[in-house]
């Protein structure tokens, strides 16, 4: 990996981690025109689940904010696979988060700020974007946290 962003990733101290393969029956990743649409990421690392419960029960906020910050390289994993080099990427265009929390549990922006601020940390003002963040019972393999993303990509 070398170029623009994986410079960005060295200096911030991040390696992205290998891209997990799915699980079921989708695609990590599809390109529509100059959208990529990344599948959903769990927190994973080394290829094992990092975080489990949920949030607000099981986790707390700040390792639930680093949940979703694993997501986050782990969908920029997923485009550099799809895409070659992250330099292609002119945009985060969306995050969606997913929370597996309990109904009293309300701070599900400030878990997906875990990814929303690794994406501005990495791709600066290119990298603030649309999202919206809402909480579930429950996420596959006892997540506590899920993300996806649509970039938008240069040729």
């Amino acid at each position: 990996m070398s170029g623009r962003i994986a410079a960005r990733l060295a200096e911030l101290g991040l390696h992205l981690p290998q891209a997990a393969a799915p699980v079921a029956n989708y695609v990590p990743a599809v390109q529509a025109g100059s959208l990529l649409f990344v599948s959903g990421q769990l927190p994973l690392e080394d290829g094992r689940l990092a975080y489990r419960g949920l949030v607000g029960a099981d986790l707390g906020l700040e390792e639930a904010a680093e949940a979703a910050r694993l997501c986050a390289l782990n969908l920029l994993a997923q485009a550099q696979a799809a895409l070659g080099t992250l330099d292609r990427i002119t945009r985060v265009v969306e995050l969606r988060g997913f929370v597996a929390c309990g109904p009293a549990f309300t701070d599900h922006p400030r878990v997906i700020n875990g990814a929303s601020d690794l994406m501005v940390a990495v791709f600066g003002e290119a990298g603030r974007h649309a999202r919206f963040a809402v909480g579930c019972s429950s996420l596959p393999l006892g997540a506590p946290v899920e993300v996806a993303a649509v970039f938008a990509v240069a040729d």
